[in-house]
């Protein structure tokens, strides 16, 4: 049985040599990726795409379970009680980690979650139909300055990216929108493509996955998205907004820091394969490389703006 086990692991390691990877010992099997919102959503369509690049590199399957519940909260309460050993990883998203247990208490606190990295975020973006009326973010802002308040706005959810979005927004252009929240992004593309409301605070994966069906009239990035290119950015508007929902991944605050390097250095080298990078960027996503090493000063800088914008919205104390 030793000899075996021996055996096993001096070819894992032969492997890692031949194949270039550094990552020959990471994992002892299947992982869990646990996502703590339903199936279907942006976070879901994220680690799947991750799943084959994950296979392919280091030999092991990434197991995706669900524990949906209080927008995120019962699964991020529940991750630190969970084996530290490195087989169980959980989605996390921005702003949700920081915003929720500022409001009440919610199992966790932002702190206290030990996310090891973030690869990527979708960008806000102001969404209406085809035939809408809006052909530009002028005529949406003109509307609003003009009619307080008639200008409806789907969003997935309070306090979410788009919440936010909407709220400095409003602040930046003068004008006065009305924000409808959604249970998440389909329903919010819903809502906006059946015509209840007017406009969309949605993403740019909305663009992406409607196509011709919708147009989207500014983007929350620094530069043009490549599946844009007509989009403007809000930036090239003259409103500084930049952002959307980070997506990144996390582990129990209870696991070594060897295992938490280790794993940083796994989702960054798939992170960093071109092939993903285009199935990101096809999918409307932008890409983002935040390992563990940057992790302290990135959530610094994100904590002290949304709880800043969330504090002058009335969404916190």
């Amino acid at each position: 049985m030793l000899r075996r086990t021996i055996l096993k692991t001096a070819a894992a390691m032969a492997l890692a040599a031949a194949t270039g990877t550094t990552a020959f010992a990471q994992t002892n099997g299947p992982v869990d990726y646990v996502i703590p919102f339903g199936p279907g959503g942006e976070s879901d369509i994220s680690a799947r795409l991750q799943q084959p690049f994950f296979k392919e590199k280091f030999g092991q399957d990434l197991v995706i379970s669900y524990k949906p519940g209080g927008g995120g909260a019962v699964g991020w309460a529940s991750l630190n009680g969970l084996n530290s050993n490195g087989q169980t990883i959980m989605g996390v998203n921005l702003p949700h980690i920081i915003i929720k247990p500022a409001q009440k208490d919610v199992g966790f606190k932002t702190e206290e979650l030990n996310t090891f990295y973030m690869f990527h975020y979708t960008p806000d973006a102001i969404v209406v139909k085809a035939d809408s009326p809006y052909k530009t973010l002028k005529d949406l802002v003109d509307d609003a300055k003009a009619n307080p308040g008639q200008v409806t706005m789907s969003g997935s959810g309070k306090a979410s990216a788009n919440h936010l979005a909407q709220i400095k927004f409003d602040k930046m252009t003068g004008g006065k929108t009305t924000y409808v929240p959604f249970k998440g992004t389909g329903a919010s593309t819903t809502a906006m493509l059946g015509g209840q409301v007017k406009a969309q605070w949605g993403y740019s994966t909305v663009g992406a996955k409607q196509g011709d069906a919708v147009r989207m009239l500014a983007v929350a990035m620094e530069e043009r998205h490549p599946l844009f290119p007509d989009v403007p950015t809000f930036k090239e508007l003259g409103y500084e907004m930049v952002g959307g929902a980070y997506r990144g991944i996390a582990l129990p605050n209870t696991a070594s820091a060897e295992t938490t390097k280790k794993w940083s250095d796994m989702i960054g080298e798939i992170n960093n394969d071109p092939a993903f990078r285009q199935k990101m960027l096809d999918g409307g996503f932008a890409l983002l490389d935040v390992d563990s090493a940057g992790m302290a000063d990135f959530m610094k800088a994100r904590t002290e703006e949304y709880l800043k914008d969330a504090r002058e919205a009335g969404l916190i104390k």
